[in-house]
């Protein structure tokens, strides 16, 4: 078994996939022109995501809508990216560099298999998996179009300004009663991510905790429609967007 240095006396092994789990293919019967990979939270699998993308599917008729299925076991049954179930800087930082590697290899075999470009690849992620589509989506050697993350955040210790290589558009959803990935540190990455020029917006919502909710996931499917079927025209300075850069309730 071939074997990756993870940490400092730590080695991880790297055939450990990331599958491809359940899909939603292309309403259209055709060849896909878009990929939507979906990455599930932890403790859950791919089933649970691709049932959300049931509300996005019939306003993207041409896209592939795909979850991807985390390489661990979560403690409690489920998946998780990364293989620690301690959630502290040290655990998550590891877990990124162990699986950030897998994901980018697997989002290119996904996307040549569809003879897609990066710029027809958007990225949804959900609390873990919303740290990770952020992690590999911004260092991608081209840009996918778009990163929705869902109760996420970077961790402060993710060295992205000296490894950003792509500036999608990001858009992340986050309840202001979240728990576990607290609501100020989803404002601080927003912030750390247009410093380096990304266009980075974000959705609050008033009285959720660490779960979306309907609105969140609508803005979701409005956004991904948008962004990928629809790409909207420049817009002029003084035009006001429904994400804006101080948050928006809905």
């Amino acid at each position: 078994m071939t074997t990756h240095v993870a940490s400092a006396g730590t080695e991880m092994p790297t055939d450990l996939p990331i599958v491809a789990g359940p899909k939603i293919a292309a309403l259209s019967c055709g060849k896909p022109a878009w990929l939507v990979v979906l990455l599930h939270e932890e403790g859950t699998d791919g089933q649970k995501v691709i049932d959300l993308a049931l509300n996005w599917a019939p306003e993207m008729p041409k896209a592939d809508f795909l979850a991807a299925e985390a390489p661990f076991p979560a403690p409690g049954g489920g998946r998780s990216w990364f293989p620690s179930e301690a959630m502290t800087p040290e655990a998550i930082s590891e877990g990124l560099a162990t699986a950030g590697p897998w994901l980018d290899a697997f989002l290119d075999r996904m996307l040549a298999e569809r003879r897609l470009p990066d710029s027809h690849l958007a990225l949804v992620g959900f609390s873990q998996g919303a740290i990770l589509a952020l992690h590999v989506g911004l260092r991608r050697a081209a840009s996918p179009a778009l990163v929705i993350g869902f109760c996420g955040a970077l961790p402060e210790a993710d060295d992205l300004s000296g490894e950003i290589r792509a500036r999608p558009s990001v858009l992340l959803i986050h309840g202001e009663e979240d728990a576990v990935v607290p609501f100020d540190q989803m404002v601080a990455t927003r912030e750390r991510l247009k410093a380096l020029g990304v266009p980075a917006k974000s959705m609050r919502r008033p009285g959720l905790g660490h779960t979306v909710d309907d609105d969140g996931i609508l803005a979701a499917g409005t956004v991904l429609a948008a962004t990928l079927v629809k790409p909207p025209a420049v817009k002029a300075d003084h035009d006001h967007d429904e994400h804006d850069d101080h948050d928006h309730d809905h």
